[in-house]
């Protein structure tokens, strides 16, 4: 076996636990839409958070503290950080730490941008160098032949760069609540349905994961 595929080889963990990771990347989400809606609530409650600004602000600080938690619930549970998110969590602490620090609401709403166009381009350059990093991304829930990962980096490629602009259009074009309530109610369907849109070509290309026993 190559180094690759060990590499893209799902953990025990991983097998285990698909809800307990869904819950970790979808919790945060549900935080920040939490934080938004009832910020004037959270703020009469625990007077502190009204030092952070507006309830965009609070619900971006909330986000930030359920980012990292998750992640080190991630370590723990799972034995290691799933790439996306990782790299989500890394963007949400350095862009939200900014819109407070800097009362600029900008740098947080710009976060799914820069995050979808950053995998989107890695993931289409990866391919420009023959290497499929999707692979390392979805190592718990499939394995597909060579031919299979290059067509669905393609397509997800494509999909986050979509995302990154479809972000841009509805924080610089809408309100504040209907770009949160559209974070965690719009992204989530589109990117549920585009993933159930690749099924054919993901039981095209499937191929039987390689055991320890049968490698001896």
């Amino acid at each position: 076996m190559t180094t690759g595929q060990t590499d893209i080889t799902p953990t025990a963990a991983d097998r285990h636990h698909p809800m307990l990771k869904l819950a970790l990347e979808l919790g945060p989400l549900l935080v920040f839409f939490f934080g938004n809606l009832r910020g004037p609530w959270l703020v009469q409650e625990f007077p502190a958070l009204a030092e952070l600004g507006g309830p965009l602000f609070v619900a971006t600080a909330l986000f930030m503290a359920a980012t990292v938690i998750s992640l080190v619930v991630s370590k723990i549970v799972l034995g290691h950080l799933p790439i996306m998110p990782f790299v989500s969590g890394i963007v949400v602490v350095i862009f939200g730490s900014l819109s407070i620090y800097l009362q600029n609401e900008t740098f947080i709403k710009m976060k799914p941008t820069i995050v979808n166009a950053l995998f989107g381009f890695a993931l289409l350059g990866g391919l420009a160098f023959g290497k499929s990093l999707l692979g390392y991304v979805f190592n718990a829930a499939f394995q597909l032949d060579e031919a299979g990962w290059r067509k669905l980096t393609i397509r997800w490629g494509i999909f986050f760069l979509f995302l990154a602009v479809l972000n841009e259009v509805i924080w610089r074009n809408f309100s504040d609540d209907f770009w949160v309530a559209f974070k965690v109610w719009g992204t989530m369907p589109i990117t549920i349905i585009f993933t159930l849109a690749q099924m054919p070509l993901i039981m095209k290309h499937s191929v039987t994961p390689i055991t320890a026993d049968a490698e001896k």
